[in-house]
């Protein structure tokens, strides 16, 4: 986790570029591959480095489909408040946001609301107030309220 955290650091304040590449790179290590927390956090990651939309969207699914493998202890051995469920609300927003941008409304509102049913699990806080926020954006998009 530690690798990925300066990998993501790396894309936000310096070169996107090599970031990107290099979470490419450590997506084929087997440690990363026998572990779903860390394959959900890279693929999440790895998705915002992407330079087309269709790239960013396969990796938003290999995020989610790492999270449905992550159980509540892996969770809590990462992190002691760590709750998996929290995690869907935002990995549900980045594949509704890409579908839209990628001109699948279906797809969009699928994900708009597969993002709404699980908002409750979501602190209170800056990141569930963002996330949130993001969710209701995107449902205008969609059409919607």
């Amino acid at each position: 986790m530690a690798r990925i955290g300066e990998l993501v650091e790396l894309g936000h304040t310096g070169d996107r570029e090599v970031a990107r590449r290099r979470l490419e790179e450590l997506w084929e290590d087997p440690a990363v591959q026998a572990d779903p927390l860390h394959r959900c956090t890279l693929a999440h990651h790895a998705a915002d480095l992407q330079p087309a939309v269709a790239d960013e969207l396969a990796w938003d699914r290999r995020a989610l489909e790492a999270a449905d493998e992550v159980t509540d202890e892996r969770a809590r051995a990462e992190h002691p408040d760590l709750d998996v469920a929290a995690l869907y609300p935002s990995l549900h927003l980045n594949l509704g946001d890409a579908s839209h941008r990628l001109g699948d409304l279906v797809g969009a509102r699928h994900h708009l609301e597969c993002a709404r049913t699980s908002l409750d699990r979501l602190p209170d806080d800056g990141y569930g107030r963002m996330i949130r926020a993001g969710v209701e954006a995107l449902g205008r998009r969609c059409g919607g309220p």
